[in-house]
C-alpha cells in the first residue's frame, strides 16, 4: 500500500469516527469520568447514609429519622386550613410508616407537581401474631417472611428484633434488641452438612419452607420447676421486667427480625457500601435529601416515603391508597385547582432501585441493556415481566424531558432493564403514579445481590441519584 492510500485510510476512518461521536450512544466510563473532588462528594454524601441504613431498618425508624431530619431543615407538620405561600416546607406523616415532605413552589399546584417517591420497606423476616412456643426446650419465634426473599439467605444470619407492641392502654413500646454491641442478637438454624443429604437433593424451593424460618430466641428455664414450657417462660419474663409486655400483647405488634450487622465500605477501595435494606432506601435516602436541600421550585415539590411496595403496595401506607392524592387535592384545592389537572400536568421519577450487571450471573441479563454498578443513576423505561405485564411505559415525550434535565446537570446516568426478557420481573410504584394520570419513569441506583440480607451498591450511584432528583426538583420547565 502506498503513502497516499494510507492517507486516505486513515481520513476514512477519521470521518467513521467523527460518525460515530455524532450517531451513536456515547459510552460513559462511569466513575472513571468523574474528577477527584466529584468522588470525594459521593464518598462525604455516603458516610450519612450509612448511619441511616444503620438507623432506620423498618419503615417506622425511616419516617422517625425522617421527621427529625424535616424538623431540622424547617419542615412543619401540614395543617389543610392553613395557607402556605412560596417557599414553605411541610409533611404528612402517615400513621408512622409512610411520609410525604412538600415544598411549596412558586407556581403552587397550577403547572402540577414534581414527584420524587421511594419505599422505605425491606424484604424481612416477619413475627406472626402468636409467636413464641417452646419445643425440646429451646424457645422459638415463628415467623411469616415479607417480601420476595431466597429463603436458604436467612438461616445462620444474625439477627435482631425491631419494631413496637401495642398496648390495650393506649402506649405504645419501641423494641430494638440486637443492634448494640452489648446485646442479644437470634439466629434461624440450620442443618449440618453430615446430615443434611436429603436436604441438599432437594431444589431450594422445597429445602427451605417458610414454615421452617423458626427463630432461635432462649435455651435457658426459669428455674427448676417441673412447670412446663419453663424456658418459654424465662424470656416471656425478660420481655416483660423489659418492656412490660405479656404474651398477648404479640397480637397488637409490629415486630420483624432484619440482619442485626451495620453498614460497611466494601472492597480495597472502599468504593461500595455493603448492607440490609439498600432495596429501597438507597433511593429514599437520596429522594429525602434532594427535597431537604431544595429552596424555592418553581413547581411544588414532594418526596414521598411509601411503605409496603414489597408486598405490593396495598394497604393505607401503601402506594395504593389515596394518601397522597388526598394531600395533593388539599394543596390544589387551596390554589382554585383539581385534583385531575393537577395531575395531569404532574411528573414524577419513582425512585427505585434495578439489577447491576452481575459478571457471576451474566447468563441473566442482557448486557446491551443492563445496568452496571459505578455508571451512575439508573433510567429503567418500564419494569414488568414478559411481554411488559404489570408496567407502566415512560412515554418518547417524557424520557426526552428527563434526558434534557440529567445531561444539562451532567448528571451520571444509564438505562437498563430489569434482567433478560422472560427471565423473570419486577415492578415497582411507577404504574399507580401513571394510573393517576401523571408522567412517570423509574430512576434509581443499580443493586447487587438485591434482596438479600447484604445488598451492595456503588458510592457515585447514591450520590449521582440524589443529584438528579435534585436537578429533578428545581428544573424550570
Amino acid at each position: 500500500m502506498n503513502t497516499e492510500n494510507i492517507s486516505e485510510k486513515k481520513e476514512e476512518q477519521s470521518e467513521a469516527k467523527q460518525l460515530k461521536e455524532k450517531l451513536f450512544i456515547k459510552k460513559k466510563n462511569g466513575a472513571a469520568k468523574l474528577d477527584k473532588k466529584e468522588t470525594e462528594r459521593a464518598d462525604e454524601f455516603c458516610e450519612e447514609y450509612k448511619k441511616f441504613l444503620d438507623l432506620a431498618k423498618t419503615e417506622r425508624e425511616a419516617v422517625a429519622y425522617t421527621v427529625e431530619s424535616a424538623k431540622k431543615a424547617g419542615f412543619t407538620e401540614y395543617d389543610r386550613t392553613k395557607a402556605y405561600a412560596a417557599g414553605d416546607r411541610v409533611y404528612v406523616n402517615n400513621r408512622n410508616k409512610a411520609i410525604m415532605l412538600a415544598v411549596i413552589g412558586k407556581n403552587g399546584t397550577k403547572n402540577g407537581v414534581r414527584l420524587g417517591i421511594a419505599h422505605i420497606d425491606s424484604p424481612r423476616i416477619d413475627l406472626k401474631p402468636n409467636p413464641l412456643y417452646e419445643s425440646n426446650s429451646l424457645a422459638m419465634f415463628k415467623t411469616h417472611y415479607y417480601g420476595g426473599i431466597k429463603k436458604y439467605q436467612w438461616p445462620t444470619v444474625p439477627l435482631a428484633l425491631h419494631g413496637v407492641v401495642a398496648l390495650k392502654n393506649g402506649t405504645v413500646v419501641d423494641v430494638n434488641i440486637g443492634e448494640d454491641e452489648n446485646d442479644p442478637c437470634f439466629v434461624i438454624t440450620d442443618l449440618l452438612p453430615h446430615l443434611a443429604n436429603e436436604q441438599m437433593n432437594q431444589t431450594m424451593v422445597k429445602a427451605f419452607n417458610g414454615e421452617h424460618l423458626n427463630v432461635l430466641v432462649g435455651s435457658r428455664p426459669f428455674n427448676d420447676d417441673e412447670e412446663s414450657e419453663n424456658v418459654k417462660l424465662n424470656v416471656m419474663n425478660i420481655l416483660f421486667e423489659k418492656y412490660g409486655i405479656v404474651e398477648s400483647d404479640f397480637l397488637s405488634a409490629d415486630l420483624a427480625m432484619v440482619p442485626a450487622f451495620k453498614a460497611r465500605d466494601l472492597g480495597f477501595d472502599r468504593s461500595m457500601i455493603g448492607s440490609y435494606g439498600h432495596d429501597d432506601r438507597v433511593c429514599a435516602y437520596p429522594a429525602l435529601m434532594a427535597i431537604l436541600d431544595t429552596d424555592v421550585p418553581e413547581k411544588t415539590v414532594i418526596t414521598v416515603l411509601t411503605d409496603r411496595e414489597e408486598i405490593g403496595s396495598d394497604g393505607n401506607t401503601g402506594m395504593k391508597s389515596t394518601f397522597m392524592a388526598d394531600f395533593i387535592a388539599d394543596l390544589a384545592q387551596a390554589d382554585g385547582m383539581e385534583l385531575r389537572h393537577v395531575m395531569a400536568q404532574s411528573t414524577c421519577l419513582s425512585a427505585d432501585v434495578n439489577a447491576a450487571f452481575d459478571p457471576t450471573y451474566a447468563s441473566a441479563f442482557e448486557a446491551n441493556n443492563a445496568c452496571f454498578i459505578n455508571n451512575g443513576a439508573v433510567i429503567t423505561k418500564y419494569t414488568g415481566s414478559g411481554g411488559k405485564y404489570s408496567t407502566s411505559d415512560a412515554s418518547a415525550e417524557y424520557m426526552a424531558e428527563i434526558r434534557q434535565i440529567l445531561d444539562d446537570a451532567d448528571v451520571l446516568w444509564q438505562t437498563g432493564e430489569l434482567g433478560k426478557v422472560d427471565g423473570g420481573g419486577g415492578g415497582t410504584i411507577a404504574k399507580f403514579v401513571a394510573n393517576l394520570n401523571a408522567d412517570v419513569v423509574d430512576l434509581g441506583v443499580p443493586v447487587l445481590s438485591m434482596h438479600a440480607p447484604f445488598e451492595v451498591v456503588s458510592k457515585i450511584d447514591v450520590y449521582e441519584t440524589y443529584r438528579a432528583l435534585l436537578e429533578f426538583y428545581n428544573a424550570v420547565k
